[in-house]
């Protein structure tokens, strides 16, 4: 029996982790008669989801079983929600979903909407219904979309790895003790196989997180073992519980991917090719709007004040200039709908030309306007010419074509950052987890 089991939606504002409690289910199914056919995955789905909490992530495992221990297997997951899931409190909805065998087209179908859209229980019900799965779920009920959403994404094409280890409950809620040194080190020794590990620009270790979740680091990488390589490179001043390996969309722009043809919707990722319309204006906090005029009208986009030195980039382009943006569509109450940028291809830079008073033909002073119609008078010489007019000039512009992302520090999971530009996989290999994948 092949099985694949989905499950999202158990952790809350206060704490917990949808990735822990699949740690938790590998630790004890690995103690059965179970063969694991692949890593864990982390699928992120929609980043533009209002009521998200965090990343916006389910997690699948997928395994192969007599099919006597199927029933076994199903109460061992239940169980393992019930414990480690904040069912009961606020914004916490779990769903459980097992499946057998491969993925029916229409639970695929559902999980690449799910990377795009914001899907109604209704949908994964329906969905559910008419695949050969089954689901349990707690309070609305709502996270048996994310759940089937992770069946159905087998990660057939890019993909990456992520090493999460797990704090000691003891020391839930106390500053993660990391050393940044060791963290620096691993970044020199792995990238670019690994990435996002430290923003040097703005000084900050990004495999922490900063929530109440019992995660102490995730490293993120193009291989198993480069993950497990950077794990054993860090220096940790806290005792980690456990830690497992999971294969992920993230970093691979899979939101991007799967965007369709459309006006952009609020809630959804957007990429649209167009000129820019009208001057960029930078607001209080360093937040940057600029308009774009695109073959489906005009649409107003952002780079806010964390993203560095890419809103500079949104700042200094002018209209003329040919640009395609990535971002995801977001409505504020009467503002108009804005796309706040992720990233930024420009395609062609349009000539900087601004018109520039004359030189003084006899002193090569710069002139000044006479008054209207009254043409330029040299504030040196006095010479005058009422048939001087002004000239246009050519400003150099300080950028170049091609691709601009966010600080690091900025990016959101699913953002594929510019060191994995060129390492893109195809496919997967299929190859089942081996050697040092998880502990215990």
């Amino acid at each position: 029996m092949r099985l694949h089991i989905g499950i999202d939606d158990t952790d809350s504002a206060k704490g917990g982790c949808t990735t822990y409690i699949a740690a938790q289910l590998v630790e004890k199914l690995s103690q059965m008669q179970v063969r694991f056919i692949d890593y864990p995955n982390i699928i992120r789905l929609n980043p533009n989801v209002p009521y998200k909490t965090r990343g916006n992530a389910a997690v699948a495992l997928r395994l192969e079983a007599p099919d006597t221990e199927y029933d076994k297997v199903r109460e061992i997951a239940i169980q393992t929600v019930e414990q480690y899931g904040r069912i009961g409190e606020e914004g916490t909805d779990p769903a459980i979903v097992f499946l057998r065998g491969k993925p029916p087209p229409v639970v695929v179908r559902l999980s690449r909407r799910a990377l795009t859209e914001i899907l109604s229980l209704h949908d994964a019900i329906s969905t559910l219904r008419n695949s050969s799965g089954s689901a349990v779920s707690y309070g609305s009920g709502l996270g048996l979309v994310g759940s089937l959403a992770a069946v159905g994404n087998t990660l057939a094409g890019d993909h990456t790895y992520e090493l999460i280890a797990y704090r000691r409950p003891r020391n839930l809620g106390k500053p993660r003790r990391v050393d940044e040194d060791s963290v620096i080190r691993m970044d020199r020794l792995t990238s670019p196989n690994t990435f996002n590990n430290y923003d040097p620009t703005n000084k900050r270790v990004l495999i922490k997180p900063h929530g109440p979740d019992p995660v102490l680091i995730g490293l993120r990488g193009e291989t198993p073992r480069v993950v497990y390589r950077a794990f054993r490179l860090l220096r940790l001043r806290e005792a980690v519980e456990r830690w497992v390996i999971f294969r992920t969309n993230h970093g691979t722009d899979a939101h991007f991917k799967a965007v369709p043809p459309r006006m952009p919707q609020a809630n959804s990722p957007v990429v649209l090719k167009g000129v820019v319309h009208t001057m960029p204006i930078r607001i209080y906090g360093g937040h940057v709007f600029c308009e774009l005029q695109t073959s489906r009208g005009v649409v107003q986009c952002a780079a806010f004040e964390p993203t560095g030195k890419f809103k500079d980039v949104v700042a200094s382009l002018i209209p003329g200039d040919h640009v395609t943006v990535f971002g995801g569509a977001k409505q504020h109450g009467q503002l108009p709908l804005t796309v706040n940028l992720e990233k930024l291809v420009i395609e062609h830079l349009s000539e900087d030309v601004v018109p520039q008073n004359p030189r003084c033909p006899r002193c090569d002073k710069r002139m000044k306007s006479a008054g209207r119609g009254q043409g330029f008078r040299c504030p040196r010489c006095c010479y005058s010419s009422s048939k001087i007019s002004k000239r246009l000039v050519k400003r150099e512009r300080n950028l170049l074509p091609g691709l601009y992302v966010p600080d690091k520090k900025a990016h959101r999971h699913l953002t594929k950052p510019l060191s994995r530009y060129g390492l893109e996989k195809r496919r997967w290999d299929g190859k089942i987890p081996t050697g040092a994948w998880h502990t215990p």
